[in-house]
């Protein structure tokens, strides 16, 4: 038993000195200070609209309704999971300190260290979104755990409809705000787990290239299966409006992480505990796979620089 608690102490050691490695990267990396700048941008410009309208009205904000508001739409979910395309566009990250990790570990180990790295710098990444929608809104923002006068203008007078802000009455009166935060940040990690973890997979079985179609390919599907977007399309009747969206619910990763695309109790929609379930089985395949495709994956350096 000691000599197990001892060999699992020590993997867990080496996996978190390749998550601690690969950050490190960050330190003068133009592309990560691009995309972080460029999310900040993002969720100016999608929540200015909420902000705005709470200054026009002179009413409050709850801290993280922005947020909330904000990234409950699909199509902004999408857009913030487009940068981490960016972000991640060079796995896997092969650099000069990757040999000796190989030499040191096993090709396991550096492979669960890269995959740490990607859940940490994922949170990060929503932690940095939380916090741009909270400051951009501090000056009329207090911090209560109750919906602010803003929500209920927005929810209750159909303004929200309007402006295109998901501010639904049934999130108001079933939830709080950071109970209703967690829930979006979790569906909002698990869905662009599920757009990297495949990009990764695909990079090492058929190069940087696949990765990176394959990711874009999955977000343009997501994109496609949005109910009123397929309905418009296809020009559906209204008859047809219902059952659309019930189903594009069930087929599209991109809704499974939409808030006001889940069933509360009244529906067909996917639940959130389905949500969830779903996500953490496509991880588990996805995290399998990739494991074993490591096995193959045709190591090339030359000099100092990882190719």
């Amino acid at each position: 038993m000691m000599r197990i608690c001892k060999r699992s102490g020590r993997i867990l050691r080496q996996t978190w000195a390749v998550t601690v490695y690969d950050f490190q990267q960050w330190q003068g990396n133009v592309r990560v200070i691009l995309v972080f700048a460029l999310a900040f941008i993002l969720c100016f410009l999608l929540s200015d609209k909420v902000v705005r309208f709470a200054a026009a009205h002179s009413t409050t904000l709850q801290i993280v309704e922005p947020f909330i508001w904000t990234f409950g739409d699909s199509d902004s979910i999408l857009l913030a999971s487009v940068l981490l395309i960016f972000l991640f566009a060079d796995m896997p990250f092969l650099t000069p300190g990757t040999p000796f990790f190989l030499v040191r570990t096993s090709r396991k180990i550096w492979l669960a260290g890269q995959m740490l790295y990607i859940i940490l710098a994922v949170s990060l990444y929503l932690l940095f979104l939380l916090a741009s929608t909270a400051v951009l809104c501090m000056g009329s923002a207090f911090t209560a755990d109750m919906w602010s006068p803003t929500a209920a203008l927005l929810g209750y007078s159909g303004e929200g409809e309007s402006l295109s802000v998901p501010a639904l009455v049934k999130t108001m009166e079933m939830t709080r705000p950071f109970a209703c935060l967690r829930v979006i940040c979790g569906l909002i990690l698990l869905y662009t787990l599920v757009l990297v973890f495949p990009m990764l997979l695909f990079n090492l079985w058929k190069g940087q290239a696949a990765g990176i179609v394959g990711a874009l390919a999955f977000s343009l599907y997501g994109f496609l299966l949005d109910p009123d977007r397929l309905q418009s399309l296809l020009q559906l009747p209204d008859q047809l409006a219902y059952k659309t969206r019930v189903l594009v619910g069930w087929l599209s990763p991109l809704n499974h992480a939409t808030y006001s695309m889940h069933s509360f109790g009244y529906d067909s929609l996917p639940r959130l505990w389905q949500t969830g379930a779903l996500f953490g089985a496509l991880l588990a395949v996805l995290a399998g796979l990739t494991l074993q495709c490591i096995r193959r994956y045709p190591f090339d350096f030359r000099g100092t620089e990882g190719l």
